[in-house]
Protein backbone atom coordinates (compact mmCIF):
# COMPACT_ATOMS: atom_id res chain seq x y z
CA UNK A 1 0.00 0.00 0.00
CA UNK A 2 1.33 3.45 -0.91
CA UNK A 3 2.39 5.48 2.09
CA UNK A 4 0.79 8.92 2.27
CA UNK A 5 3.53 11.51 2.46
CA UNK A 6 3.48 14.13 5.20
CA UNK A 7 3.07 16.97 2.73
CA UNK A 8 0.13 15.19 1.11
CA UNK A 9 -1.50 14.71 4.46
CA UNK A 10 -0.97 18.38 5.28
CA UNK A 11 -2.57 19.37 1.97
CA UNK A 12 -5.54 17.10 2.74
CA UNK A 13 -6.09 18.74 6.13
CA UNK A 14 -5.54 22.23 4.79
CA UNK A 15 -8.32 21.74 2.25
CA UNK A 16 -10.74 20.09 4.67
CA UNK A 17 -14.22 21.76 4.50
CA UNK A 18 -14.22 22.36 8.27
CA UNK A 19 -11.98 24.66 10.27
CA UNK A 20 -9.17 22.77 12.05
CA UNK A 21 -6.81 24.04 14.75
CA UNK A 22 -3.97 22.06 16.36
CA UNK A 23 -2.85 23.21 19.82
CA UNK A 24 -0.20 22.06 22.26
CA UNK A 25 -1.01 21.26 25.87
CA UNK A 26 0.52 24.54 27.09
CA UNK A 27 -1.77 25.56 25.28
CA UNK A 28 -0.43 27.26 22.14
CA UNK A 29 -1.79 27.18 18.59
CA UNK A 30 0.54 25.05 16.43
CA UNK A 31 -1.38 24.82 13.15
CA UNK A 32 -4.52 26.11 11.43
CA UNK A 33 -6.00 25.14 8.05
CA UNK A 34 -7.46 27.24 5.26
CA UNK A 35 -11.09 27.02 6.50
CA UNK A 36 -9.93 28.28 9.93
CA UNK A 37 -8.66 31.42 8.25
CA UNK A 38 -11.94 31.79 6.32
CA UNK A 39 -14.17 31.42 9.40
CA UNK A 40 -12.14 33.44 11.94
CA UNK A 41 -10.56 36.05 9.68
CA UNK A 42 -7.12 35.38 11.20
CA UNK A 43 -4.12 34.50 9.05
CA UNK A 44 -1.78 31.73 10.20
CA UNK A 45 1.00 34.08 11.26
CA UNK A 46 -1.40 36.05 13.48
CA UNK A 47 -2.40 33.10 15.65
CA UNK A 48 0.32 30.43 15.56
CA UNK A 49 2.16 30.58 18.87
CA UNK A 50 -0.79 32.38 20.49
CA UNK A 51 -3.03 30.90 23.17
CA UNK A 52 -6.41 29.61 21.82
CA UNK A 53 -8.06 32.21 24.06
CA UNK A 54 -7.25 34.74 21.31
CA UNK A 55 -10.52 33.50 19.77
CA UNK A 56 -12.53 33.75 22.99
CA UNK A 57 -15.66 35.89 22.97
CA UNK A 58 -15.48 36.49 26.71
CA UNK A 59 -19.12 35.42 26.99
CA UNK A 60 -18.66 32.07 28.70
CA UNK A 61 -18.21 31.58 32.42
CA UNK A 62 -15.29 29.82 34.08
CA UNK A 63 -17.72 27.03 34.95
CA UNK A 64 -18.39 26.46 31.25
CA UNK A 65 -14.71 25.89 30.51
CA UNK A 66 -14.25 23.77 33.64
CA UNK A 67 -17.03 21.45 32.49
CA UNK A 68 -15.56 21.40 28.97
CA UNK A 69 -12.11 20.28 30.17
CA UNK A 70 -13.61 17.86 32.66
CA UNK A 71 -15.57 16.21 29.85
CA UNK A 72 -12.46 16.11 27.67
CA UNK A 73 -10.47 14.40 30.42
CA UNK A 74 -13.23 11.95 31.35
CA UNK A 75 -14.44 11.03 27.86
CA UNK A 76 -11.47 11.82 25.66
CA UNK A 77 -13.68 14.19 23.64
CA UNK A 78 -15.85 17.30 23.99
CA UNK A 79 -18.50 18.49 21.53
CA UNK A 80 -20.95 21.36 21.64
CA UNK A 81 -21.81 24.96 20.78
CA UNK A 82 -19.43 27.70 21.88
CA UNK A 83 -19.43 31.43 21.13
CA UNK A 84 -16.10 32.71 19.81
CA UNK A 85 -14.91 35.99 18.30
CA UNK A 86 -13.67 36.68 14.77
CA UNK A 87 -10.78 39.03 14.05
CA UNK A 88 -13.37 41.67 13.14
CA UNK A 89 -14.71 41.55 16.71
CA UNK A 90 -17.97 39.81 15.71
CA UNK A 91 -19.06 37.03 18.03
CA UNK A 92 -20.58 33.93 16.44
CA UNK A 93 -21.63 30.42 17.49
CA UNK A 94 -19.52 27.51 16.33
CA UNK A 95 -20.03 23.78 16.65
CA UNK A 96 -16.73 22.65 18.16
CA UNK A 97 -15.30 19.17 18.58
CA UNK A 98 -12.09 18.77 20.65
CA UNK A 99 -10.09 15.57 21.03
CA UNK A 100 -6.45 14.71 21.89
CA UNK A 101 -3.90 13.20 19.46
CA UNK A 102 -0.33 11.89 19.84
CA UNK A 103 2.32 12.84 17.24
CA UNK A 104 6.06 12.26 17.48
CA UNK A 105 5.67 11.43 21.19
CA UNK A 106 4.01 14.80 21.78
CA UNK A 107 0.39 15.35 22.86
CA UNK A 108 -1.83 17.82 20.98
CA UNK A 109 -5.46 18.86 21.04
CA UNK A 110 -7.36 19.07 17.76
CA UNK A 111 -10.26 21.47 17.47
CA UNK A 112 -12.64 21.02 14.51
CA UNK A 113 -15.39 23.59 14.14
CA UNK A 114 -18.00 25.24 11.91
CA UNK A 115 -19.96 28.46 12.02
CA UNK A 116 -23.43 27.13 12.86
CA UNK A 117 -24.92 30.61 12.95
CA UNK A 118 -24.61 31.01 9.16
CA UNK A 119 -27.28 28.94 7.41
CA UNK A 120 -25.74 29.85 4.05
CA UNK A 121 -22.30 28.57 5.02
CA UNK A 122 -22.62 25.58 2.71
CA UNK A 123 -24.60 22.45 2.03
CA UNK A 124 -21.78 20.28 3.37
CA UNK A 125 -22.43 21.48 6.92
CA UNK A 126 -26.15 20.84 6.67
CA UNK A 127 -25.62 17.41 5.18
CA UNK A 128 -22.96 16.32 7.65
CA UNK A 129 -24.50 17.73 10.83
CA UNK A 130 -27.91 16.43 11.86
CA UNK A 131 -28.64 19.68 13.66
CA UNK A 132 -30.73 21.61 11.16
CA UNK A 133 -34.31 21.07 10.07
CA UNK A 134 -34.14 20.59 6.29
CA UNK A 135 -37.68 21.94 5.73
CA UNK A 136 -37.36 25.34 7.44
CA UNK A 137 -33.54 25.51 7.55
CA UNK A 138 -33.84 26.36 11.24
CA UNK A 139 -31.83 24.68 14.01
CA UNK A 140 -33.54 21.51 15.23
CA UNK A 141 -34.14 20.48 18.84
CA UNK A 142 -30.63 19.10 19.39
CA UNK A 143 -28.85 22.22 18.17
CA UNK A 144 -31.32 24.50 19.95
CA UNK A 145 -30.59 22.76 23.24
CA UNK A 146 -26.87 23.30 22.65
CA UNK A 147 -27.48 26.99 21.89
CA UNK A 148 -29.53 27.23 25.09
CA UNK A 149 -26.90 25.45 27.16
CA UNK A 150 -24.19 27.76 25.84
CA UNK A 151 -26.34 30.86 26.44
CA UNK A 152 -26.95 29.87 30.05
CA UNK A 153 -23.19 29.51 30.53
CA UNK A 154 -22.77 33.23 29.74
CA UNK A 155 -24.49 34.26 32.97
CA UNK A 156 -21.36 35.59 34.68
CA UNK A 157 -20.02 37.38 31.60
CA UNK A 158 -23.31 38.87 30.40
CA UNK A 159 -25.35 41.33 32.44
CA UNK A 160 -28.38 41.03 30.15
CA UNK A 161 -31.16 38.51 30.59
CA UNK A 162 -32.96 36.45 27.98
CA UNK A 163 -36.20 34.60 27.48
CA UNK A 164 -37.17 31.25 25.99
CA UNK A 165 -40.34 30.96 23.89
CA UNK A 166 -42.16 27.71 23.16
CA UNK A 167 -44.50 28.19 20.18
CA UNK A 168 -47.14 25.68 19.08
CA UNK A 169 -49.29 26.25 15.98
CA UNK A 170 -53.00 25.75 16.70
CA UNK A 171 -55.15 23.71 14.30
CA UNK A 172 -52.21 22.84 12.05
CA UNK A 173 -53.19 19.16 11.94
CA UNK A 174 -56.40 20.04 10.10
CA UNK A 175 -54.34 21.60 7.28
CA UNK A 176 -52.38 18.37 6.86
CA UNK A 177 -55.58 16.32 7.00
CA UNK A 178 -57.51 18.45 4.51
CA UNK A 179 -54.80 19.56 2.09
CA UNK A 180 -52.05 16.96 2.38
CA UNK A 181 -48.58 16.97 3.91
CA UNK A 182 -46.91 18.68 0.96
CA UNK A 183 -49.13 21.73 1.38
CA UNK A 184 -48.72 21.44 5.15
CA UNK A 185 -44.94 21.61 4.73
CA UNK A 186 -45.29 24.81 2.69
CA UNK A 187 -47.47 26.32 5.42
CA UNK A 188 -44.82 25.38 8.02
CA UNK A 189 -42.15 27.13 5.99
CA UNK A 190 -44.25 30.30 5.88
CA UNK A 191 -45.04 29.99 9.59
CA UNK A 192 -41.31 29.83 10.34
CA UNK A 193 -40.82 33.05 8.35
CA UNK A 194 -43.66 34.68 10.32
CA UNK A 195 -41.94 33.84 13.61
CA UNK A 196 -38.59 35.09 12.33
CA UNK A 197 -40.20 38.35 11.17
CA UNK A 198 -41.16 39.44 14.71
CA UNK A 199 -37.79 38.58 16.29
CA UNK A 200 -34.37 40.13 15.86
CA UNK A 201 -31.66 38.64 13.66
CA UNK A 202 -29.57 37.89 16.76
CA UNK A 203 -32.35 35.79 18.34
CA UNK A 204 -32.18 32.03 17.85
CA UNK A 205 -35.28 30.39 16.34
CA UNK A 206 -35.60 26.61 16.01
CA UNK A 207 -38.12 24.04 14.85
CA UNK A 208 -38.37 21.44 17.59
CA UNK A 209 -40.73 19.00 15.88
CA UNK A 210 -43.92 18.96 13.82
CA UNK A 211 -45.63 22.31 14.41
CA UNK A 212 -43.57 23.25 17.49
CA UNK A 213 -41.00 26.03 17.43
CA UNK A 214 -38.79 27.64 20.07
CA UNK A 215 -36.72 30.78 20.38
CA UNK A 216 -34.03 32.36 22.55
CA UNK A 217 -34.71 36.10 22.70
CA UNK A 218 -32.25 38.62 24.10
CA UNK A 219 -33.75 41.19 26.45
CA UNK A 220 -32.70 44.55 27.82
CA UNK A 221 -35.25 44.10 30.60
CA UNK A 222 -37.62 41.38 31.75
CA UNK A 223 -40.61 43.54 30.79
CA UNK A 224 -39.70 43.23 27.09
CA UNK A 225 -40.68 39.55 27.04
CA UNK A 226 -44.40 40.31 27.30
CA UNK A 227 -44.33 42.45 24.16
CA UNK A 228 -42.36 39.83 22.21
CA UNK A 229 -44.94 37.19 23.12
CA UNK A 230 -47.77 39.46 21.99
CA UNK A 231 -46.10 40.11 18.63
CA UNK A 232 -45.56 36.38 18.14
CA UNK A 233 -49.25 35.57 18.64
CA UNK A 234 -50.47 38.62 16.69
CA UNK A 235 -48.43 37.82 13.58
CA UNK A 236 -50.71 34.83 12.99
CA UNK A 237 -53.88 36.92 13.01
CA UNK A 238 -53.24 37.46 9.33
CA UNK A 239 -53.60 34.36 7.14
CA UNK A 240 -50.56 32.38 6.01
CA UNK A 241 -50.48 32.58 2.21
CA UNK A 242 -49.21 29.67 0.10
CA UNK A 243 -49.64 29.67 -3.69
CA UNK A 244 -52.10 32.59 -3.41
CA UNK A 245 -54.32 30.60 -1.03
CA UNK A 246 -54.98 31.70 2.56
CA UNK A 247 -54.62 29.36 5.53
CA UNK A 248 -55.72 30.47 8.98
CA UNK A 249 -53.59 29.48 11.94
CA UNK A 250 -53.06 30.76 15.42
CA UNK A 251 -50.22 30.24 17.87
CA UNK A 252 -50.12 29.33 21.55
CA UNK A 253 -46.95 30.76 23.12
CA UNK A 254 -45.32 29.96 26.44
CA UNK A 255 -42.41 31.96 27.85
CA UNK A 256 -39.79 31.46 30.56
CA UNK A 257 -37.32 34.08 31.80
CA UNK A 258 -33.69 33.37 32.74
CA UNK A 259 -32.75 33.01 35.56
CA UNK A 260 -36.12 33.60 37.28
CA UNK A 261 -37.82 30.58 35.72
CA UNK A 262 -34.87 28.22 35.39
CA UNK A 263 -31.14 27.96 36.04
CA UNK A 264 -30.44 25.50 33.23
CA UNK A 265 -31.39 25.26 29.58
CA UNK A 266 -33.52 22.16 30.14
CA UNK A 267 -35.45 23.84 32.97
CA UNK A 268 -36.14 26.91 30.86
CA UNK A 269 -37.37 24.92 27.86
CA UNK A 270 -39.51 22.67 30.04
CA UNK A 271 -41.10 25.61 31.84
CA UNK A 272 -41.73 27.48 28.58
CA UNK A 273 -43.42 24.29 27.32
CA UNK A 274 -45.58 24.17 30.46
CA UNK A 275 -46.56 27.80 29.97
CA UNK A 276 -47.49 27.05 26.35
CA UNK A 277 -49.84 24.28 27.51
CA UNK A 278 -51.48 26.76 29.89
CA UNK A 279 -52.03 29.04 26.87
CA UNK A 280 -53.66 26.10 25.09
CA UNK A 281 -55.98 25.50 28.03
CA UNK A 282 -56.81 29.22 28.13
CA UNK A 283 -58.34 28.90 24.67
CA UNK A 284 -55.33 29.03 22.28
CA UNK A 285 -54.18 32.03 20.20
CA UNK A 286 -52.67 33.64 23.32
CA UNK A 287 -49.51 33.57 25.43
CA UNK A 288 -48.72 32.72 29.02
CA UNK A 289 -45.68 33.40 31.17
CA UNK A 290 -44.46 30.52 33.30
CA UNK A 291 -45.62 30.49 36.90
CA UNK A 292 -45.19 27.93 39.67
CA UNK A 293 -48.93 28.03 40.34
CA UNK A 294 -49.61 27.05 36.75
CA UNK A 295 -47.15 24.19 37.15
CA UNK A 296 -49.08 22.87 40.13
CA UNK A 297 -52.26 23.09 38.07
CA UNK A 298 -50.47 21.31 35.23
CA UNK A 299 -49.39 18.50 37.58
CA UNK A 300 -52.99 18.16 38.78
CA UNK A 301 -54.25 17.97 35.20
CA UNK A 302 -51.62 15.34 34.36
CA UNK A 303 -52.67 13.18 37.32
CA UNK A 304 -56.31 13.73 36.38
CA UNK A 305 -55.55 12.75 32.79
CA UNK A 306 -53.90 9.50 33.84
CA UNK A 307 -56.79 8.71 36.20
CA UNK A 308 -59.38 9.37 33.48
CA UNK A 309 -57.71 7.03 30.99
CA UNK A 310 -57.58 4.29 33.64
CA UNK A 311 -61.23 4.81 34.62
CA UNK A 312 -62.43 4.78 31.01
CA UNK A 313 -60.79 1.41 30.49
CA UNK A 314 -61.34 -0.34 33.83
CA UNK A 315 -64.00 1.42 35.95
CA UNK A 316 -67.29 1.97 34.07
CA UNK A 317 -69.15 2.21 37.40
CA UNK A 318 -67.50 5.58 38.04
CA UNK A 319 -69.52 7.15 35.19
CA UNK A 320 -73.18 8.09 35.34
CA UNK A 321 -75.65 10.40 33.61
CA UNK A 322 -77.90 13.16 34.91
CA UNK A 323 -80.57 14.95 32.93
CA UNK A 324 -81.33 18.67 32.92
CA UNK A 325 -84.87 19.53 31.80
CA UNK A 326 -85.55 22.19 29.20
CA UNK A 327 -88.86 24.09 29.16
CA UNK A 328 -90.94 26.03 26.68
CA UNK A 329 -90.67 29.52 28.15
CA UNK A 330 -94.05 30.64 26.80
CA UNK A 331 -96.04 27.81 28.42
CA UNK A 332 -93.77 26.39 31.11
CA UNK A 333 -94.16 22.89 29.65
CA UNK A 334 -91.21 20.53 29.56
CA UNK A 335 -89.65 20.52 26.09
CA UNK A 336 -86.87 18.00 26.54
CA UNK A 337 -83.79 16.88 28.45
CA UNK A 338 -80.06 17.40 28.07
CA UNK A 339 -78.06 14.30 29.09
CA UNK A 340 -74.89 15.20 31.01
CA UNK A 341 -72.11 12.73 31.82
CA UNK A 342 -70.73 12.68 35.36
CA UNK A 343 -67.49 11.14 36.64
CA UNK A 344 -66.92 10.33 40.31
CA UNK A 345 -63.36 9.19 41.00
CA UNK A 346 -62.28 7.59 44.32
CA UNK A 347 -59.34 10.02 44.69
CA UNK A 348 -60.54 13.20 42.96
CA UNK A 349 -64.21 12.88 43.91
CA UNK A 350 -66.82 14.44 41.61
CA UNK A 351 -64.85 15.89 38.68
CA UNK A 352 -66.39 18.70 36.63
CA UNK A 353 -67.03 17.94 32.93
CA UNK A 354 -65.25 21.24 32.22
CA UNK A 355 -62.12 19.50 33.53
CA UNK A 356 -62.38 15.94 32.25
CA UNK A 357 -63.96 16.45 28.80
CA UNK A 358 -61.04 18.59 27.46
CA UNK A 359 -58.61 16.02 28.87
CA UNK A 360 -60.40 13.23 27.01
CA UNK A 361 -60.24 15.30 23.80
CA UNK A 362 -56.53 16.06 24.20
CA UNK A 363 -55.63 12.44 25.01
CA UNK A 364 -57.69 11.04 22.16
CA UNK A 365 -60.23 9.26 24.39
CA UNK A 366 -63.33 11.31 23.62
CA UNK A 367 -64.96 8.37 21.80
CA UNK A 368 -64.63 6.17 24.90
CA UNK A 369 -66.24 8.97 26.92
CA UNK A 370 -69.16 9.10 24.51
CA UNK A 371 -69.46 5.32 24.71
CA UNK A 372 -69.98 5.61 28.48
CA UNK A 373 -72.52 8.40 27.95
CA UNK A 374 -74.53 6.28 25.52
CA UNK A 375 -74.21 3.18 27.71
CA UNK A 376 -75.60 5.02 30.74
CA UNK A 377 -78.47 6.58 28.76
CA UNK A 378 -79.46 3.20 27.31
CA UNK A 379 -79.46 1.74 30.82
CA UNK A 380 -81.91 4.49 31.91
CA UNK A 381 -84.30 4.75 28.98
CA UNK A 382 -87.11 2.20 28.77
CA UNK A 383 -87.57 0.21 25.56
CA UNK A 384 -91.13 1.49 25.19
CA UNK A 385 -92.92 4.76 25.93
CA UNK A 386 -94.54 3.31 29.10
CA UNK A 387 -96.72 6.36 29.64
CA UNK A 388 -93.91 8.88 29.10
CA UNK A 389 -94.89 12.19 27.48
CA UNK A 390 -94.24 12.07 23.74
CA UNK A 391 -92.36 14.50 21.51
CA UNK A 392 -89.65 15.52 24.04
CA UNK A 393 -86.10 16.23 22.85
CA UNK A 394 -83.14 14.32 24.27
CA UNK A 395 -79.89 16.19 23.64
CA UNK A 396 -76.32 14.93 24.02
CA UNK A 397 -73.02 16.78 23.59
CA UNK A 398 -70.71 15.63 20.82
CA UNK A 399 -67.09 16.69 20.38
CA UNK A 400 -66.25 18.15 16.98
CA UNK A 401 -63.29 15.76 16.91
CA UNK A 402 -65.70 12.84 16.72
CA UNK A 403 -67.60 13.94 13.64
CA UNK A 404 -65.02 12.39 11.30
CA UNK A 405 -64.71 9.23 13.46
CA UNK A 406 -66.29 6.31 11.60
CA UNK A 407 -67.25 4.71 14.94
CA UNK A 408 -69.57 7.56 15.90
CA UNK A 409 -72.40 6.74 13.50
CA UNK A 410 -72.72 3.15 14.72
CA UNK A 411 -72.74 4.29 18.34
CA UNK A 412 -75.37 6.97 17.78
CA UNK A 413 -77.58 4.76 15.60
CA UNK A 414 -78.26 2.55 18.63
CA UNK A 415 -79.03 5.54 20.86
CA UNK A 416 -81.25 7.32 18.33
CA UNK A 417 -83.21 4.12 17.73
CA UNK A 418 -83.96 3.86 21.46
CA UNK A 419 -84.94 7.55 21.64
CA UNK A 420 -87.36 7.09 18.77
CA UNK A 421 -88.76 3.93 20.43
CA UNK A 422 -90.12 6.08 23.25
CA UNK A 423 -91.46 8.62 20.73
CA UNK A 424 -88.84 11.27 21.53
CA UNK A 425 -86.59 13.29 19.21
CA UNK A 426 -82.74 13.11 19.23
CA UNK A 427 -80.59 16.25 19.33
CA UNK A 428 -76.81 16.70 19.27
CA UNK A 429 -74.93 19.75 20.55
CA UNK A 430 -71.55 21.00 19.26
CA UNK A 431 -69.63 23.95 20.71
CA UNK A 432 -69.61 27.01 18.45
CA UNK A 433 -65.82 27.48 18.50
CA UNK A 434 -65.25 23.91 17.33
CA UNK A 435 -68.01 24.10 14.75
CA UNK A 436 -66.14 26.88 12.93
CA UNK A 437 -63.19 24.54 12.20
CA UNK A 438 -65.12 21.59 10.79
CA UNK A 439 -64.13 20.41 7.33
CA UNK A 440 -66.57 20.19 4.43
CA UNK A 441 -66.73 16.42 4.99
CA UNK A 442 -67.71 16.89 8.65
CA UNK A 443 -70.36 19.46 7.77
CA UNK A 444 -71.78 17.01 5.24
CA UNK A 445 -72.10 14.43 8.01
CA UNK A 446 -74.01 16.94 10.13
CA UNK A 447 -76.37 17.50 7.20
CA UNK A 448 -76.89 13.74 7.08
CA UNK A 449 -77.92 13.84 10.76
CA UNK A 450 -80.44 16.58 9.93
CA UNK A 451 -81.85 14.49 7.07
CA UNK A 452 -82.35 11.66 9.56
CA UNK A 453 -84.46 13.89 11.78
CA UNK A 454 -81.71 14.70 14.29
CA UNK A 455 -81.58 18.36 15.41
CA UNK A 456 -78.12 19.94 15.49
CA UNK A 457 -77.59 22.62 18.15
CA UNK A 458 -74.78 25.18 18.44
CA UNK A 459 -73.71 25.10 22.09
CA UNK A 460 -72.21 28.12 23.92
CA UNK A 461 -73.34 30.44 21.15
CA UNK A 462 -71.88 33.93 21.47
CA UNK A 463 -68.48 32.79 22.76
CA UNK A 464 -67.07 31.98 19.31
CA UNK A 465 -66.62 34.08 16.21
CA UNK A 466 -68.99 32.74 13.58
CA UNK A 467 -70.03 35.25 10.95
CA UNK A 468 -73.65 35.64 9.93
CA UNK A 469 -72.80 34.55 6.39
CA UNK A 470 -71.07 31.40 7.63
CA UNK A 471 -73.80 30.61 10.15
CA UNK A 472 -76.33 30.76 7.34
CA UNK A 473 -74.55 27.88 5.57
CA UNK A 474 -74.19 25.61 8.61
CA UNK A 475 -76.53 22.60 8.95
CA UNK A 476 -77.83 23.68 12.39
CA UNK A 477 -81.33 24.01 13.79
CA UNK A 478 -80.84 25.36 17.33
CA UNK A 479 -78.73 28.08 18.99
CA UNK A 480 -77.96 27.75 22.70
CA UNK A 481 -77.12 31.15 24.24
CA UNK A 482 -74.17 30.80 26.59
CA UNK A 483 -74.94 31.21 30.29
CA UNK A 484 -72.50 34.12 30.70
CA UNK A 485 -74.94 36.36 28.77
CA UNK A 486 -77.97 35.11 30.70
CA UNK A 487 -76.22 35.61 34.06
CA UNK A 488 -76.00 39.40 33.59
CA UNK A 489 -79.30 39.74 31.78
CA UNK A 490 -81.16 42.86 32.85
CA UNK A 491 -78.05 44.51 34.30
CA UNK A 492 -76.29 47.71 33.31
CA UNK A 493 -74.16 46.07 30.61
CA UNK A 494 -74.90 45.24 27.00
CA UNK A 495 -75.88 41.61 27.59
CA UNK A 496 -79.60 42.28 27.12
CA UNK A 497 -78.89 43.75 23.71
CA UNK A 498 -76.59 40.82 22.83
CA UNK A 499 -79.33 38.32 23.72
CA UNK A 500 -81.85 40.36 21.74
CA UNK A 501 -79.47 40.42 18.76
CA UNK A 502 -78.95 36.65 18.92
CA UNK A 503 -82.70 36.12 18.98
CA UNK A 504 -83.03 38.43 15.99
CA UNK A 505 -80.39 36.46 14.06
CA UNK A 506 -82.09 33.18 14.96
CA UNK A 507 -85.47 34.51 13.83
CA UNK A 508 -84.02 35.61 10.49
CA UNK A 509 -82.42 32.19 9.97
CA UNK A 510 -85.49 30.34 11.29
CA UNK A 511 -83.53 28.73 14.12
CA UNK A 512 -84.83 27.79 17.55
CA UNK A 513 -83.12 29.33 20.60
CA UNK A 514 -82.38 27.80 24.02
CA UNK A 515 -81.17 29.95 26.91
CA UNK A 516 -78.78 28.26 29.35
CA UNK A 517 -78.33 29.06 33.03
CA UNK A 518 -81.66 30.71 33.93
CA UNK A 519 -81.42 31.24 37.69
CA UNK A 520 -84.10 33.78 38.65
CA UNK A 521 -87.56 34.97 37.69
CA UNK A 522 -86.35 38.26 36.21
CA UNK A 523 -84.18 36.43 33.68
CA UNK A 524 -87.07 34.09 32.83
CA UNK A 525 -89.52 36.95 32.28
CA UNK A 526 -87.11 38.97 30.16
CA UNK A 527 -86.28 35.97 27.97
CA UNK A 528 -89.96 35.24 27.56
CA UNK A 529 -90.60 38.87 26.60
CA UNK A 530 -87.82 38.61 24.02
CA UNK A 531 -89.58 35.55 22.54
CA UNK A 532 -86.85 33.05 23.45
CA UNK A 533 -88.20 29.59 22.72
CA UNK A 534 -86.66 27.22 25.28
CA UNK A 535 -84.71 27.55 28.50
CA UNK A 536 -82.91 25.52 31.16
CA UNK A 537 -81.43 26.42 34.50
CA UNK A 538 -81.59 25.99 38.26
CA UNK A 539 -84.71 28.17 38.47
CA UNK A 540 -86.77 25.46 36.77
CA UNK A 541 -84.88 22.26 37.56
CA UNK A 542 -81.39 21.09 38.42
CA UNK A 543 -79.76 18.13 36.68
CA UNK A 544 -81.05 14.90 38.25
CA UNK A 545 -80.94 11.14 37.85
CA UNK A 546 -83.42 9.36 35.60
CA UNK A 547 -85.45 8.13 38.57
CA UNK A 548 -85.85 11.70 39.84
CA UNK A 549 -86.63 13.02 36.38
CA UNK A 550 -89.42 10.53 35.87
CA UNK A 551 -91.27 12.08 38.80
CA UNK A 552 -91.32 15.43 36.97
CA UNK A 553 -93.30 13.90 34.13
CA UNK A 554 -96.21 13.42 36.51
CA UNK A 555 -95.71 16.54 38.66
CA UNK A 556 -98.61 18.80 37.75
CA UNK A 557 -96.94 21.76 39.45
CA UNK A 558 -94.16 21.85 36.82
Amino acid sequence: MQVIQQQNFKALVDNHPRAIMLATTEPRIAYVNHMFRTVTGYQSGEVIGQAPSVLSSGLHSREFYRVMWQGLNDNGRWEGVIWNRRKSGETYPQWLTIYPVEFNAQRFFVGVFMDVGDIAAGNERLASLAYYDPLTELPNRSLFQEFLKARVSQREASQSTFGVLFIDLDFFKSINDLHGHQRGDSVLQQAALCIRSVLRASDVVARLSGDEFAAIVELNSAEELEGICQRTTQVFRAPVVVDKREYFLSASVGAALFPRHGQTGSELLQNADRAMHMAKMAGRACHRMYSAADTEEGHYKQRLSEALVASLKTAPHEFSVVYQPQYQLATGEMAGLEALLRWHHPEFGAVSPADFVPVAEQRGHIHELTEHLVRCILADLPKAAEGLPSGLRLAINISARQISDSRLQQLLDVLFARIRQICWLPEIEITETHLMHLSAECLARLRDFGDQGVSVAVDDFGTGYSSLAYLHTLPVHVLKIDRQFIKRLGGVGTDSRIVSAILGIADALELEVVAEGIENGAQYRMLNDLKCHRGQGFLMARPATWDAIKLLFFDTCQ
